[in-house]
């Protein structure tokens, strides 16, 4: 798992998912059955932990779809070269 976050990146990851887990837990202690700040929790809690790992799922997606793309791309372009 190679980070595929920067720095700052993390950083603020970090800080809005602590404080998106806060808001929430606050909200949850007053009414516990309710869905939207558990959503929130959730939320908040994988951004903390993207900063913390600096790695992100969906960025890795991204980054694979858009190689995935591009050898399309070259592929094709040598492939209509030849013809």
């Amino acid at each position: 798992m190679k980070p595929n976050v920067g720095r700052v990146d993390a950083l603020c990851r970090i800080t809005m998912g602590f404080t998106i887990l806060a808001w929430s837990t606050s909200k949850l202690v007053k009414r516990p059955n309710d869905t939207m700040p558990l959503i929130a929790a959730i939320c908040g809690s994988m951004k903390a932990a993207e900063g913390i790992t600096r790695f992100c799922p969906l960025t890795y997606l991204a980054e694979q779809k858009m190689e995935t793309i591009q050898d399309h791309a070259c592929h094709h372009e040598s492939h209509h070269h030849n013809e």
